[in-house]
């Protein structure tokens, strides 16, 4: 990787042992997070972080923009966890509270905090369950990858306006279940 002042390109060289070290090393927990939400299994997940992550450092010349490494790389970890899916013939997101420790813990929680946000967190986690696998996928990609509406639709390789109706379908539903759930 070289780059000139002002560029944030790639060349063709191979990045080298340690460049690829660091690229695993920062964007190991965004992307095992993100297959995880879709999988919901901690052993598929690390090895689907695993392949995700060989897929990418094999394709590293088709990656031009630094700035884009990060959207690049989800999409690439998305597509993997949707590969899998597909190929499983199932859909199952995931239940964060079965990830080890030290994978959420951010910052200490008293006890209150933790029965509180996992009680949210159930809740989310059960209306998210009446959502369709590519609505679950766009809001989560959407919503929570904060990503804009033309990076989803490219990863989930479909039309803006499609996203669009995803996401808000996926809202109203949401909305629907809380309502009903008295949430």
């Amino acid at each position: 990787m070289s780059e000139t002042p002002g560029s944030t390109r790639y060349d063709a060289t191979p990045l080298s042992s340690e460049q690829q070290n660091r690229f695993v090393a920062e964007n190991m927990r965004r992307v095992f997070l993100l297959i995880y939400r879709v999988v919901g299994n901690v052993a598929d997940a690390q090895d689907l972080t695993q392949e995700a992550f060989i897929k990418a450092l094999q394709r590293q010349d088709q990656l031009k923009d630094l700035e884009k490494a990060a959207h690049w790389l989800s999409r690439i970890a998305t597509n993997t966890a949707i590969d899998f899916l597909r190929r499983a013939g199932r859909v199952n997101f995931a239940d964060l509270e079965n990830l080890p420790e030290p994978v959420l813990r951010s910052h200490q929680e008293n006890p209150e905090q933790r029965v509180l946000r996992a009680e949210h967190r159930d809740r989310l986690e059960a209306g998210l369950e009446v959502l369709t696998a590519r609505e679950r996928m766009a809001l989560l990609l959407r919503d929570v990858e904060d990503l804009p509406a033309e990076e989803v639709a490219l990863r989930l390789n479909c039309s803006k306006a499609t996203v669009r109706s995803h996401i808000a379908n996926a809202r109203v539903k949401l909305r629907r279940y809380m309502e009903r759930k008295k949430i």
